[in-house]
């Protein structure tokens, strides 16, 4: 299976439209996994590398969940191939420029990922479109268990599961929820939803994980905490704090709406405007654009079938999937111009914005 293969693939990541989720775009898992007996990725050499690789390589495409697979060392890839495959969050920045002896694994759905060698010999991810902590857990806790049959796991009884960072120990569990939190940045909410969310052990990160910024109001939000606590409590906590925000969300939209709807019709219909006639776009002005049009769907402003579109732009608008799309390597400058054709392209036949809204922000 080639990477062309992969993305042309229907996933339920950027072609479904089965998730109703106005906030939640992704929910994921990843478990963190060592073999007993062998160094930490970071410490071992290159031959006992390709040994633990052999290894884990083996045990993973035996599952039934990957024997139909995207299988592939890193060094096989381009690194055009490998911001493709960080843009759809398949695999992290840190497996992209890992040196020998790391790969991964991608289910055709693009559903699993799972890494090796990165920091640990396994990273084992689901993806879920939508808020579906509970199913990503499920669908995770079955794979582990089928592959730990076949794999001796560092596993300490006070401890956990062991890991290469000490902050991982424990279950190695991070679970995460990608969301779409607008209102939150227009009314300049969001540093004290983050204060609180921290306070309560659960940490937020911008669009592509730690360092990066929250390009188009997407936020990471994930635990912080791995040991102390059974997976099943990480994820019922996780739960609660993912629908307060949501819940924030919600009542700063209410609160726009009420305290001045034409302003943020506007900034609505501005976008749209923009997305239709501009001849440069950044990365990051066509997710802030691409974001305020998702919200104009989550009003009412455009028709709900619209928005597995937009879910599906913030990945295409990307650098990487732009260039693999013209089949080329380009310039920042010249994807600006890429980008904003490309974008122009979807929005000519797009619906028309209706801002005919009651105060609830529905027609």
């Amino acid at each position: 299976m080639t990477i062309s293969s992969l993305i042309d693939t229907p996933s339920e990541l950027t072609d479904s439209t089965s998730s109703k989720s106005a906030i939640v775009l992704m929910t994921r898992v990843r478990l963190a996994r060592n073999l007993a007996g062998f160094s930490f990725p970071g410490w071992a050499k290159a031959a006992q590398r390709e040994e633990i690789l052999g290894i884990c390589r083996a045990a993973v495409t035996a599952t039934p969940q990957l024997k139909r697979c995207f299988n592939v060392t890193i060094g096989e890839l381009t690194e055009l191939e490998k911001q493709i495959l960080v843009e759809r969050h398949l695999i992290s920045r840190e497996l992209s420029g890992a040196k020998a002896g790391a790969a991964v694994v991608i289910s055709k759905d693009q559903a699993f990922s799972v890494m090796m060698n990165e920091e640990d010999h396994l990273r084992i991810q689901v993806l879920r479109a939508g808020f579906q902590l509970k199913k990503a857990w499920n669908a995770i806790d079955d794979f582990d268990s089928a592959i730990e049959g076949s794999l001796d796991f560092a596993f300490s009884p006070t401890l956990g599961y062991l890991t290469a960072c000490p902050t991982n120990l424990g279950t190695g569990m991070r679970a995460s929820a990608m969301m779409h939190l607008p209102a939150l940045m227009i009314s300049n909410q969001m540093e004290k939803v983050v204060r609180a969310v921290n306070q309560l052990g659960m940490v937020v990160r911008g669009l592509f994980g730690e360092g990066s910024d929250a390009s188009g109001s997407i936020f990471q939000i994930s635990n912080q905490t791995t040991l102390g606590e059974s997976e099943d409590e990480i994820i019922k906590r996780l739960s609660s704090v993912l629908q307060s925000i949501v819940e924030h969300e919600m009542n700063a939209r209410a609160k726009l709406l009420e305290a001045d709807a034409g302003k943020l019709l506007d900034k609505v219909g501005r976008a749209y405007g923009i997305l239709q006639n501009s001849h440069l776009l950044s990365s990051n002005e066509a997710m802030n654009l691409l974001s305020l049009i998702r919200l104009g769907i989550d009003l009412g402003v455009f028709p709900d079938g619209n928005r597995s579109v937009i879910d599906r732009l913030f990945i295409e608008a990307q650098p990487g999937h732009l260039q693999h799309a013209r089949k080329g390597q380009f310039e920042p400058s010249q994807r600006d111009v890429l980008r904003a054709e490309r974008l122009r392209s979807e929005f000519a036949n797009f619906a028309r914005p209706d801002f005919n809204l009651t105060p609830n922000g529905k027609n």
